[in-house]
């Protein structure tokens, strides 16, 4: 049972670290493959595009597949084609590596939430749940940042090591864990896109998904170039902008940590707003800072925050509609992931045409604070809240 604990541990470890691996190698990477400036976030973007477009897919197909061939498969194909990412030539064939080892990882993650309440008794799942989310907050604060050391001897060794790993995990998953059939349903089975009907008519759920994409696309375009700018602004080597990530995954972590303590004192809608406008300032704020040391304390702060935050706003999304939560699921990553997509891109170009950070630092304040509207204009915030307080209240 511990095995298979660790094991999707390290399984979300892996892929939290390939998915923002690019971030600190970009200048090396775009020096390499003599990309301009606005086009280079698509080596990130191209992961992310391959995640958002076959998660859509892939939870429902999986739902009627052995998930331990489905995490077996997925596992594999990720490893090659990370590995791949090592070989790459020139600017595409990196664009078309990173677009496999998404479609791998969209395949893959889904795997290890849903096997989680199969395998484990029900006392034990929120627990094992915690420990496969720490994988991906460990990923930023070590994961990342190990990678951009071994990138500082060898660009492509990071990919090589991350894709190694993974075949070595995959091994360890045949061995491990148990075959996971689909229970046989009677009847005809409802088809991918009946499976969404349900969220796509009702306006709360559009306008909570829109809120989330929001965030993503705002935190995302932040992240994608944050490397790139402390090259810029403070002469950094990748080493060193990898010792700087450390501290954004150590405030994920500690952020995730505490997140129901902090919601339980403040209420849902307290702790949304006043998270989402102090990480609001402090993106506006993080470019004009003057020193390595203020930015390694703003981005702890504002990834601490959103350590908070992203837990409460998924608790918000599966709470729409309990029966299909795996749909949800699979529509949130590829939310998610289609927002890292364009954020990306959308931060080179604004990188390249104003010249600096700041301009990024605006558009994710201005994707923040549409969030934060858009939770509020949904009204599921406050409905939270209310639950809240009524269960806190005796008399209620």
């Amino acid at each position: 049972m511990n095995k298979m604990i660790m094991l999707f541990f390290l399984v979300m470890f892996v892929i939290g670290t390939d998915t923002f691996l690019i971030s600190p190698l970009i200048p090396t990477l775009q020096s390499l493959f003599d990309v301009p400036t606005e086009t280079a976030g698509w080596m990130m973007g191209a992961y992310t595009l391959g995640s958002a477009v076959f998660a859509l897919i892939a939870g429902p197909l999986s739902d009627g597949w052995d998930r331990k061939k489905v995490l077996l498969t997925g596992l594999t194909c990720f490893a090659v084609s990370t590995g791949l990412c090592g070989f790459a030539v020139n600017f595409w064939t990196m664009c078309l590596f990173r677009f496999l080892a998404g479609v791998s990882a969209a395949f893959t993650a889904p795997q290890v939430w849903a096997a989680i309440p199969t395998l484990f008794p029900p006392a034990k799942i929120s627990k094992v749940l915690g420990v496969a989310y720490a994988g991906l907050a460990v990923s930023q604060a070590l994961g990342v940042p190990i990678g951009s050391l071994l990138a500082a001897d060898n660009w492509s060794l990071p990919f090589w090591t991350i894709g190694l790993f993974s075949l070595l995990l995959a091994v360890a998953v045949y061995f491990f864990v148990p075959g996971m059939r689909p229970h046989q349903q009677q009847g005809a089975k409802p088809s991918i896109v009946r499976r969404y009907v349900p969220l796509l008519t009702s306006g709360r759920a559009r306008g909570i998904f829109l809120a989330y994409f929001f965030v993503h696309l705002g935190s995302s375009a932040a992240f994608a170039f944050l490397g790139k700018w402390m090259t810029d602004r403070f002469a950094l080597t990748i080493e060193e902008a990898g010792y700087v990530i450390i501290f954004l995954g150590l405030g994920n972590l500690v952020g995730s940590l505490c997140s129901p303590y902090v919601i339980q004192a403040l209420n849902p809608f307290r702790t949304l707003a006043a998270g989402m406008l102090l990480v609001i300032a402090a993106y506006i704020a993080l470019p004009h800072v003057s020193s390595v040391s203020i930015v390694k304390g703003t981005t702890f702060i504002i990834f601490a925050i959103l350590g908070i935050l992203f837990p409460l706003m998924v608790g918000l999304l599966n709470g729409l509609n309990p029966t299909i939560r795996g749909t949800i699921s699979s529509l949130a990553t590829s939310t998610m992931n289609a927002a890292t997509t364009f954020g990306a891109w959308t931060a080179g170009m604004l990188y390249a045409a104003f010249n600096g950070y700041s301009a990024v630092g605006i558009f994710t304040g201005v994707c923040l604070a549409c969030s934060l509207f858009v939770f509020i204009s949904s009204g599921v915030v406050s409905t939270q809240a209310k639950k809240a307080e009524a269960k806190s209240d005796p008399v209620a």
